[in-house]
């Protein structure tokens, strides 16, 4: 069966900068299943994947804009410390789920200076060529309430 719209697909994968640094695996865990066509993985490995089927091995550099989009220093900024509430220990490299008018964002604390904490909006892999090793394990049609949730059921 083919990679299509609507078919659930199972793949290893390994994803690498361009350097060659392993920034995620599937190697140990079970495949990574979602289902085509509904903007489940990045725009730029559903298309690498369209068409293939069980067994296929797809080597694929994706660009930024085919991934998760070029940086938006708008996306950067500087917040009172009280738009964090409660948390009284916020330090670089922390992570918080924001709202905005666009709905939720995952934000990244890059530095705290007295009542400011410095956020940066962007997802941190924005604006990095990815290189995809994926390897196709299976292709079926996606049940009913799969397409209606837009999710793979186990």
């Amino acid at each position: 069966m083919q990679v299509s719209n609507q078919k659930v697909v199972s793949i290893h994968y390994t994803l690498t900068d361009n350097e060659g640094q392993i920034l995620d695996t599937s190697n140990g865990r079970e495949p990574l299943a979602y289902i085509q066509g509904m903007q489940n993985i990045i725009p730029g490995l559903e298309s690498a994947l369209e068409g293939k089927t069980t067994g296929d091995k797809v080597h694929v550099v994706i660009s930024p804009e085919n991934a998760y989009g070029n940086r938006n220093e708008e996306l950067m900024q500087a917040i009172p410390r009280s738009a964090f509430g409660d948390v009284e220990d916020i330090q670089p490299g922390m992570q918080f789920q924001m709202e905005t008018a666009n709905g939720p964002i995952i934000i990244t604390v890059t530095k705290v200076e007295g009542d400011e904490v410095f956020i940066d909006g962007n997802h941190p892999l924005a604006g990095q060529e990815l290189t995809f090793d994926v390897e196709i394990m299976d292709v079926r049609d996606a049940t009913a309430e799969e397409i209606e949730h837009g999710h793979v059921h186990s």
